[in-house]
This record gives C-alpha cells, sequence and structure tokens, in this order.
C-alpha cells in the first residue's frame, strides 16, 4: 500500500469522489478512503436530481447552476456514462397564494439571470397530462437535471484512476495525527498509516466524527429522507415535478403553510415525483431528524403516498413494491460548509449539503480543488466557510 499522499480524501460519496477526481486532474497525488464502499452511505439512499427551482436566491442557487452546468461538460468529458438527463423540473401550485408566492420568487431568480419561468393550468396539463386537474399553475426551469446517483460516483472515480487516483475502501480511520503547530501529518488505519499534507473531510453525516479527532465541533446533523419505489409502469411522468410546499418543507423560515392532512404536517412530507430509466416511479419525500435511524417509517409512507395521490390520482392504481430512507447532511443555515479550517493547517471540510449532494457534487470538488491549489475559485464562497460557525456564536 502506497502510503504518502498530497491529499487525502475522507468519504467515497458524491462530494468526496468529486473532490478527489478534481485534485487528481489538477496533478496531486490523491487518495480516498472509506469506511464502507463506493457511494454506500447517503448517496446511494437518495433521489438524483440537480436543480435550481429549489435553491434560495443568491449563493445557494449560483452553485447549483455551475453544478448543472460542470455536470453537463463532464457528460461529455467522461466515457463513464452517470446517465445525465436535462429534462427539466416542474413546481406545481395548488392555490391563487401559491402561485402568487411562486411568481414573486420566480421573478427575483429571472432577474440574478436564470432561466426560469411561470405557465398557468393549461400548459401545466399540455406538459403533464396525468397531474390533478385542479392545479393553478407552477415555476418551469428547463435546464433542471437528472442523473444515476450511484453512477455519478463511480463515474468519479474511474475517471480520476486516470490521472492516479488511489482508492482505498472498507478502511477505518483509527487517528489523525496533527504535528506541532496543529497541522496535518498523518492518518492511521486498520490498513496502515497514511502520511498526507492535506485532508479533505467529505464524510457527510459522519463529518462530525472527523472533526472530533482534530478536536473541532462540525456542526451538521442527520436529517433523514424517504422516497418509495413503484412497479414497473407506463409513462406518467415526464420531468422531475415538485410541490412549491417543498420549499415550506425545506427552509422552514418561509412563511407559508399547506392546507395538509394532519399526517402529512406531522411527516413533514411534501411531494416530489420522477420517472426512473428503470421504469419506475421514485415518489417522496419526507424529511425528519431521526439521528442515524435510516428505517422506512409505515405513517410516513402512508403520508408520501396521500401526498402523491393528491398531485397524480392515476397512482391509485399503481404498487408500491419497496421504500428507502437515507441520512443527509443537514446544516441549520441550509449551506454547506465548503472551507478550510483555521485552527488545523492543512484541514479541510466539504460536506454538510444535505439533500444537494448530487446536485452540488461537481462543483463542490471544482472549488475545493482550486482552493487547495490555492487558486482562485470561481466565484466568491465565503458564506460557505466554517468560520461563519464561529461568528454565530460570538453574537449570541
Amino acid at each position: 500500500m502506497k502510503n504518502i499522499f498530497d491529499v487525502t480524501v475522507i468519504g467515497a460519496g458524491a462530494i468526496g469522489t468529486s473532490v478527489a477526481y478534481h485534485l487528481a486532474e489538477k496533478g496531486f497525488s490523491v487518495a480516498i478512503i472509506d469506511k464502507g464502499d463506493i457511494a454506500h452511505g447517503s448517496s446511494s439512499h437518495c433521489d438524483a436530481v440537480a436543480l435550481i427551482c429549489d435553491k434560495k436566491p443568491g449563493i445557494d442557487t449560483k452553485m447549483g447552476a455551475a453544478s448543472i452546468a460542470h455536470y453537463k461538460e463532464l457528460s461529455e468529458k467522461f466515457t463513464y456514462d452517470f446517465e445525465f438527463d436535462q429534462k427539466g423540473c416542474l413546481y406545481v401550485c395548488e392555490t391563487e397564494s401559491e402561485y402568487e408566492a411562486a411568481s414573486s420568487y420566480v421573478k427575483k431568480q429571472q432577474k440574478d439571470g436564470y432561466e426560469m419561468s411561470m405557465v398557468d393550468s393549461k400548459t401545466l396539463q399540455e406538459m403533464e397530462p396525468y397531474l390533478a386537474k385542479d392545479l393553478i399553475g407552477g415555476i418551469w426551469t428547463p435546464g433542471d437535471a437528472a442523473m444515476s446517483p450511484y453512477k455519478v460516483c463511480f463515474a468519479f472515480i474511474e475517471e480520476g484512476k486516470k490521472f492516479g487516483l488511489n482508492v482505498f475502501t472498507y478502511c477505518n480511520i483509527k487517528e489523525i495525527k496533527l504535528g506541532n503547530n496543529n497541522q496535518v501529518e498523518k492518518i492511521i488505519t486498520d490498513k496502515g498509516d497514511i502520511l498526507t499534507k492535506k485532508i479533505i473531510n467529505c464524510a457527510g453525516v459522519w463529518a462530525p466524527v472527523i472533526g472530533d479527532m482534530i478536536g473541532i465541533d462540525i456542526p451538521i446533523q442527520p436529517r433523514k429522507g424517504m422516497n418509495l419505489v413503484s412497479e414497473q409502469t407506463k409513462k406518467i411522468v415526464f420531468h422531475k415535478i415538485l410541490e412549491f410546499g417543498y420549499m415550506m418543507s425545506k427552509f422552514e423560515d418561509i412563511n407559508f403553510k399547506r392546507n395538509v392532512s394532519h399526517l402529512v404536517e406531522e411527516y413533514n412530507v411534501a411531494f416530489n415525483i420522477e420517472y426512473t430509466h428503470a421504469d419506475n416511479i421514485l415518489l417522496g419525500g419526507y424529511r425528519g431528524f431521526r439521528g442515524f435511524d435510516n428505517r422506512s417509517e409505515i405513517e410516513a409512507m402512508k403520508a408520501i403516498a396521500e401526498r402523491g395521490m393528491r398531485f397524480f390520482p392515476c397512482l391509485k392504481d399503481v404498487n408500491c413494491i419497496r421504500s428507502y430512507a437515507g441520512v443527509r447532511p443537514f446544516v441549520e443555515d441550509h449551506l454547506p460548509i465548503v472551507s478550510d479550517v483555521d485552527e488545523v493547517p492543512g484541514f479541510y471540510i466539504a460536506a454538510g449539503h444535505e439533500g444537494d449532494g448530487i446536485c452540488l457534487s461537481p462543483i463542490t470538488g471544482k472549488l475545493m480543488a482550486q482552493m487547495v491549489a490555492s487558486e482562485d475559485t470561481d466565484f466568491d464562497i465565503s458564506q460557505l466557510n466554517f468560520a461563519r460557525f464561529k461568528s454565530q456564536v460570538l453574537s449570541r
């Protein structure tokens, strides 16, 4: 086992594999290590979209748009097919008040230069004939895309190997050794020691565990998401579709209430749906804090199905064959951490993307590689700095 590397990436999910690939492409000697296999964690327990229509205006949308553009470049560049499909996304509205709120949101995004528009009820029905007939309209974002989450991770790994990327799976970290000036020096694993100048913590919900090894507190919590999978069906869904109420589910600070059942409210369920390459329907979704418990919950499944049939009544005749849940790395301000750590020279964090890990994978890898190489990043990402949490503590 080669044990000396310029950079070692911890975590082989969508973020870690992208970071490792982009660093290797720049000419660094890179190792990526994971306690399990590639994509075994959150990246294999999610849906697979890259959207801007579910982002807040500002840095959140800017990251999403840049990542989708980079995905498109990579899909043309890579020999490994990760099923990139830029089919667009619809965000549908149930009520006039939702439509007004959505219209205001779209105007802000259009002002920032993003391709997004409102569509009326008639256009909705033309685009998605199986949708419920009483919907008011929605948001149409033609540039939004889908891909395979597993294949995204494996694509970065296989393409990274062309630049000398070293992969160590089922490799458990026992200790991280720091030098006299608190700088990164060594990772001790059950497969041997790794001497490294820099460490990138891409461990997602497990990033705080890695932080504890060097004495820093990373404020990431596990937040469960859940989806239902249907039997193979005829195609009744032609785009990625979400309800505008998803904004309320994702960003609790948005002052917006939906007229939903107690069950849907209790399990914080917001409708989203897509048709897969395997001819199944993927139906979500639910967000809840259950620690690291990634078991499916029957009442949450009922709430997801209820919400799904509200928007697609024909789902009542489609069988659900399974469900799955996963934990996503939640940060209170809904922005990821993409940053170095002042207290530990050579230590970086790329984690906390919650449900946007797949979406923001390419741009996070690119930005982190630029940071490690002491280059200017494509755009200002100071809002993503780890130091922002120290400022929050001091202001309390």
